[in-house]
């Protein structure tokens, strides 16, 4: 029961970390040929896990040691909470610009060439058709 746990735990954590060869796969599935960092930081993890450290312990300590990048993805905490809300926020804002230049586009009058003649439309069109239709009875 126990070594399933911990052989869980490594899954776990090695998952929610990256290797720091410059490989930038996740630590448990690199597979950079002969890659100097990620059976050292298999070996790290193996026994952190095994010395009983918490989840948060062993990520912290890996934090401290190859910096930041090697978690897959930024902690909720802090300042990192712009990079888990900065995507919604760049497609809400993305969106809501788009859909204002596409009904400035709309609503903008027609603007035609000099000498040319606009398009007629509704109650002035019938008037027309009736003055031409009175202007060419015989």
């Amino acid at each position: 029961m126990g070594a399933g746990d911990q052989s869980a735990r490594v899954n776990d954590l090695g998952h929610r970390m990256m290797c720091v060869c410059g490989c930038n796969q996740i630590l448990l599935e690199c597979n950079h040929v002969g890659c100097a960092y990620s059976d050292r930081m298999r070996a790290e993890l193996v026994a952190a896990v095994d010395r009983g450290d918490n989840d948060d312990l062993t990520l912290q300590s890996f934090v401290q040691k190859y910096g930041a990048t090697v978690l897959a993805a930024p902690t909720k905490a802090g300042f990192n909470r712009v990079a888990w809300i900065m995507p919604y926020f760049v497609l809400v804002f993305g969106l809501t610009t788009v859909t204002l230049i596409v009904r400035a586009w709309k609503s903008r009058p027609l603007v035609l060439p000099v000498g040319s003649v606009a398009a007629v439309h509704g109650v002035e069109l019938e008037r027309f058709r009736n003055q031409a239709q009175k202007d060419t009875e015989i």
